[in-house]
């Protein structure tokens, strides 16, 4: 008979250096500013209090009501008790602030504006994923990163996830898959807004139109905020943008793959027709790296194929399968052998405060608080996170390829060093959005 083998994922071995925040920064406390100051941003900044002597000294969101709310809640979370300045306005913030560290937590089109302009500020930058909404954008990014020599962590923290650092190391690290030459990639959530309320004013607490941003202007619905956004492209990449970034960066670190050669996709809104969200309810992509395929499954109705793996990916190598998603992870060698499984470890005894936490991913703190620590740890050594921003435009863009070739009903030819697509000029014309005036959008030469 197989034995089953349960491995419990202790704190340090996620850990990639034994580096001390409290240590390194006890004499001069990082001032922190936090850009988009709802949902994720409460959650990034709660956990960088958590792992390091920060003084959180500004806060700025375009929802008054939101930005009051996250303002108390610092102060009490914080060493000092102080209560942060609150602003409307990121360059305000920015302008009237010398930051060490700029964490931008907004909705997806307003990513690459706030980051850029942190970095030339002097700020080193934690830039939530997919760092933007079009592919010049994210080349923009990078430049900006390298040409002001910033440190930039994207939020895709599946690289500082313990349960699944240890299965790289136990599992693809030691060679136990063999030769893996496919990884199918899923979300099964039914997370797509299905309903269908009336556009309507927007409430006096929020400005719509610097929420609007960059994006083009569309009537404000109850449905878009707070958190809902991602139902509409205009201020998203809908679910490729959101989820499958996640798991398509987790496949290429564990597997160390950098760009892809081709891409494909199809779908479109094939059941929930009557809801006001329009990205797609069922979408499939394929990325091709050479030696190695990985395909993309979104559907937000219906059942999972793996009820225990709803949103995972599923490594096939010609000695066994790794499934790996956020909460657990399990080997099944080929053929009479031992199978691993690991789980998701809380820290709620270290950090009790993750018990009464509202709207908190309790399974996702500790990869948070890691990947801090390695945001800080990179800060302190001025040397690369391991999600620096090439590895988020990297992930982020072959996302964004997908829709562009879901859009254009044909598979796309990425030149990585070009930065285009292959022979395709309608496609290359889609690698930046139009910005709504008066917003200028950023290239890697004007940054």
């Amino acid at each position: 008979m197989e034995r089953r083998t349960f491995i419990k994922v202790g704190s340090a071995l996620s850990l990639a250096t034994a580096f001390n925040p409290f240590e390194a920064f006890a004499d001069d406390r990082p001032r922190v500013g936090l850009i988009g100051a709802g949902w994720y941003g409460k959650t990034d900044l709660f956990r960088l209090i958590q792992v390091a002597p920060v003084e959180v000294v500004a806060l700025c969101d375009v929802d008054a009501r939101m930005l009051a709310d996250a303002a108390e809640k610092v102060a009490e979370r914080q060493r000092s008790g102080a209560t942060p300045q609150t602003y409307g306005d990121y360059r305000t913030m920015l302008s009237e602030h010398d930051l060490d560290i700029v964490l931008v937590a907004t909705p997806d089109q307003w990513h690459a504006l706030p980051m850029i302009e942190a970095v030339q500020a002097g700020a080193d930058v934690y830039v939530q994923k997919p760092i933007g909404v079009d592919v010049v954008e994210g080349q923009a990014m990078l430049a900006a990163a390298r040409k002001y020599n910033r440190v930039v962590q994207v939020g895709l923290q599946r690289r500082s996830t313990p349960h699944l650092i240890e299965a790289k190391r136990r599992i693809m690290d030691e060679g136990l898959l063999g030769e893996v030459a496919h990884v199918e990639l899923c979300c099964y959530y039914h997370m797509r807004n299905t309903s269908n309320p009336p556009d309507s004013a927007p409430p006096d607490h929020l400005d719509w139109d610097m929420y609007t941003g960059p994006a083009p202007m569309r009537a404000y619905n109850e449905i878009v905020h707070p958190r809902g956004w991602r139902n509409f492209i205009e201020y998203s990449n809908g679910i490729v943008g959101d989820m499958c970034v996640h798991m398509l960066d987790m496949a290429r670190w564990m597997l160390d793959l950098g760009w892809p050669a081709r891409i494909s996709s199809q779908g479109g809104i094939l059941v929930q027709t009557g809801a006001k969200a329009n990205t797609t309810d069922t979408q499939t992509a394929t990325f091709d790296f050479g030696d190695v395929t990985m395909s993309w499954q979104h559907r937000t109705w219906g059942h999972p194929e793996d009820p225990d793996y709803p949103w995972a990916a599923f490594f096939y190598g010609d000695q066994g399968t790794l499934k790996a998603s956020v909460h657990s992870y399990d080997y099944i060698p080929q053929g009479d052998g031992e199978r691993i499984h690991g789980e998701v470890v809380y820290e709620l005894d270290e950090y009790p405060v993750d018990k009464t936490e509202e709207d908190l991913e309790r399974h996702v703190a500790p990869a948070i608080r890691r990947h801090m620590i390695d945001f800080l740890d990179a800060i302190d050594k001025r040397g690369r996170p391991v999600a620096d921003i090439e590895e988020g435009h990297i992930s982020t863009t072959s996302c964004i390829l997908a829709n562009i070739s879901h859009a254009l009903g044909r598979s796309l030819e990425w030149d990585s060093e070009a930065g285009r697509v292959v022979g395709d000029d309608e496609a290359n014309q889609r690698l930046a959005r139009s910005y709504r005036a008066p917003w200028v959008h950023p290239t890697p030469e004007n940054v």
